[in-house]
């Protein structure tokens, strides 16, 4: 079997090459792009996330990127956002004050974590639902790498369509509990760094390519 073709998309802000290595380890056909058709046509794409909310959003919409996000998530392509990557598919990001609009892909907020000590750094349980595929062969203590000073608190999307999937919801703590990864059909999501989380971080990106 031919290896899965994984786009990062290289938008300015993100840990590509990280990113890069830690999906070659796994096995995929890894290449670090912007380039539209090659993003469109990948079995998965990869929008990696690093720095404030509103400059990222501002660098992916001057690559095409919200247009290439869409299009694929439209189509039912794969999509999976990492740290920023994952905040910027939320409907807007609050810092410093400054509020920014998101892709919208789910409603709710990006805001200050709530916690003692800021930024979150560090390794971290999560608490992944029982039928997860993200997290699947992973134990409930798998620890997993953060680095983040703004979060999503309350998931708010609901889903009233039998024929479709409720989101798979996974949660951490630091001070107050956030949302740290989303399966929702094509587009997963984690706000920890699976490339920078070891072997447990290897696993579950094992599980994201044995989906494409």
């Amino acid at each position: 079997m031919s290896a899965k073709r994984v786009v990062v998309f290289d938008y300015g802000f993100g840990n590509v090459r990280s990113a890069e290595r830690a999906l070659a380890r796994v096995g995929a056909d890894v290449e670090i792009t912007r380039d539209f058709d090659k993003a469109m046509n990948a079995d998965g794409l990869l929008v990696p996330g690093v720095g404030a909310f509103a400059a990222c959003m501002q660098g992916l919409r001057a690559a095409r990127g919200d247009w290439v996000v869409d299009r694929r998530l439209s189509g039912g392509r794969p999509v999976m956002g990492i740290c920023v990557g994952m905040q910027i598919l939320f409907a807007r990001g609050i810092e410093h004050g400054v509020e920014a609009e998101g892709l919208d892909e789910w409603p709710g907020t990006v805001e200050p974590l709530q916690a003692d000590v800021v930024p979150h750094m560090g390794w971290n349980t999560v608490d992944a639902p029982a039928d997860s595929e993200l997290f699947a062969g992973l134990d409930a203590d798998a620890r997993f790498y953060f680095v983040h000073s703004y979060a999503v608190h309350d998931w708010t999307l609901e889903t009233h369509n039998p024929v479709m999937h409720p989101p798979k919801v996974t949660w951490s703590t630091h001070g107050k509990p956030f949302v740290a990864a989303v399966e929702n059909d094509a587009l997963w999501a984690t706000q920890f760094h699976p490339e920078k989380s070891g072997d447990a971080g290897a696993q579950l990106l094992t599980n994201w390519i044995g989906t494409l």
